[in-house]
This record gives structure tokens, C-alpha cells and sequence, in this order.
């Protein structure tokens, strides 16, 4: 039996008209556009399939719209015989860390389609519109990127490792002035290229410190049960099913590093041989070749991949 890991996507990997043909072809799949409109009183499956992109990129959509399209592919895999339980892992992208919950019945539905409209909002409103910025760093390692982020605090501004997501493909946050001027500095520390990213919000760094807040608040009124299969966090790139530490981890993943480099590494290392990228998109399957080559990558957005995985994986 193929040892396997469900991984969830992150912001970015939204499209228009994500999920419509899953929904069409599995009532299971609909079934979950419908919960989640009725929990935010929103016509949001509407927007994900006929919507402008530039509504649905507004974070406070994206968050719960990603998560619905994640959980309606696992929903539809699950109707094909190959529920959650069957995999090693599961581990989500930022907040793909809630698809991973939701789908494997740790969060409610619901409550995960709220929280992630609370997280949304949270993370826009932490810090002023122009105040916050975030780069790629191209071809860095992790300890250049670490040299680079103390360059960038020169000046006294917040300059923080965001996401650690494949070798050679990191990314830093903070404040602008900080960020800016790291970015400058990419040749002091060895690093090839900084590109400034097109983000409304300095995600991942101390700067969000008000969104981890709110969510400590919203998320000590939600239930969490232990999942059915273990997920590996993204701030410790280790497994977890104790509901307790999933809400401090959940909690501290606002200001906290996406580990996501080690989150595979830690996988390889326990063998998995399988990836099923659950959602829009496939930027997950590709970025970790650049992690573990011996890792495949299969997605999970089409009733075709729906069929395909099922019949691999039963």
C-alpha cells in the first residue's frame, strides 16, 4: 500500500470557476458550497464560479473560498471510497491548515468557513494599507536569508522570514522601509534576486501580532477535535492530534513562519511516497519536487483527478 500525505493550498492558488465542475459532478461536493455559503449568509460559491477576480482575491473571500473548494474534492474522494483516515498525513499552506482540519474532522465545516472570514478581515485590517510589504527571495538559503532579514532591520523596521517553502524559495515579510531595503541588499549575503511581491498585507510576520489576537478570541469559541489522521504543522514541521496544541498552533501561525520546506522533509523522512494535492491548483505538487524528488505529487481539483486518485488509492 502506497503510504500518502492530503496537502491543502494556500492563498494564491484561487481561480475563477474553482470547484464548479466538482460540485456539478459529486451532491457530496455541492453539499459543501451550500454549508459554507449558508455559515458566512454569502452567495460565495457564486463568486468562486462567476465572479470578478478581483473580488475573490480580497483575502477575507479567498480564505474560506480556498477551504471550500479543498474540502468539496476531499468530500468527492470520500463519495469515491478513499476517505481522509486512509492517508499518513495531512498538512495544509498557511491557511490550507484549516482545509487540512475541516477535511479531517477536527473543525466543523462552518465554523472553519467563519473563522477563516474573521482571519481574513483580521490579517487585512493588522496593519495600514502601504505600511507592510513582502519579498521572494530567489535562490537563498535559509541561514542568507536569515543574514539578510538582520540587514533589512538596520534601520529599526520589521524584516521577518515569512515562508521557508522549497530550497532556493523563500520568502520575507514586514514592514515596508525594511523589506525595501533588504531587498537592496540581496547581493551583500549572496543571494541572487529579491522580487517584491503584489501582497495587501504583510503576512507571517510579528506585524500581525492584532490578528493573532482576534484569533486567539475566535478561536476559543470554536470546538476542535483530534483529526482523524495526524497533521504536520506549519510552525513546528511536526505532527500533531492534540486538539489544545492545534489551537496554539493555529494561533501562532498569524505571526509565525510557514515551514514549509521541513513540513516535506519531514514526510520524506517517514517514508510517504505519495502526495494528493486537495483544491485549486497544483503549486503545492510543484514546489515540493524542489524538496523531495521521490515524493510524487498528484491533484485533486477535477472529477477526472477525483476518479484517478480513487482508483490509485482504494
Amino acid at each position: 500500500m502506497t503510504k500518502f500525505a492530503f496537502i491543502f493550498p494556500g492563498q494564491g492558488s484561487q481561480f475563477i470557476g474553482m470547484g464548479k465542475d466538482l460540485a456539478e459532478a459529486y451532491p457530496q461536493a455541492q453539499e459543501v458550497f451550500e454549508a459554507v455559503d449558508a455559515a458566512l449568509h454569502q452567495d460565495l460559491s457564486m463568486l468562486i464560479w462567476e465572479g470578478s477576480e478581483e473580488e475573490l482575491k480580497l483575502t477575507a473571500n479567498t480564505q474560506p473560498a480556498l477551504m471550500a473548494v479543498s474540502v468539496a474534492a476531499m468530500r468527492a474522494l470520500q463519495a469515491e471510497g478513499v476517505g481522509p483516515e486512509k492517508a499518513a498525513f495531512v498538512a495544509g499552506h498557511s491557511l490550507g491548515e484549516y482545509s487540512a482540519l475541516a477535511a479531517s474532522g477536527a473543525i466543523e465545516l462552518a465554523d472553519a468557513a467563519r473563522i477563516l472570514r474573521i482571519r481574513g478581515n483580521a490579517m487585512q485590517a493588522a496593519v495600514p494599507p502601504g505600511e507592510g510589504a513582502m519579498a521572494a527571495l530567489l535562490g537563498a538559503t535559509p541561514e542568507q536569508a536569515v543574514a539578510l532579514c538582520e540587514l533589512g532591520r538596520a534601520e529599526g523596521g520589521v524584516c521577518e522570514i515569512a515562508n521557508d517553502n522549497a530550497p532556493g524559495q523563500i520568502v520575507i515579510s514586514g514592514s515596508k522601509a525594511a523589506i525595501e531595503l533588504a531587498a537592496s541588499k540581496t547581493g551583500e549575503v549572496g543571494i541572487k534576486k529579491a522580487m517584491m511581491l503584489p501582497v495587501s498585507a504583510p503576512f507571517h510576520c510579528s506585524m500581525m501580532q492584532p490578528a493573532a489576537d482576534e484569533m486567539m478570541k475566535a478561536l476559543s469559541e470554536i470546538e476542535i477535535k483530534a483529526p482523524s489522521v495526524p497533521l504536520i504543522a506549519n510552525v513546528t514541521a511536526t505532527p500533531t492530534t492534540d486538539p489544545v496544541e492545534i489551537r496554539q498552533y493555529l494561533i501562532e501561525q498569524v505571526c509565525g513562519q510557514v515551514r514549509w520546506r521541513e513540513s516535506v522533509e519531514y514526510m520524506a523522512a517517514q517514508g510517504i511516497e505519495l502526495t494528493v494535492e486537495a483544491g485549486a491548483g497544483k503549486v503545492l505538487s510543484v514546489m515540493n519536487r524542489r524538496t523531495a524528488k521521490e515524493i510524487e505529487g498528484l491533484t485533486l481539483g477535477t472529477p477526472e483527478d477525483i476518479e484517478s486518485v480513487a482508483s490509485r488509492l482504494r
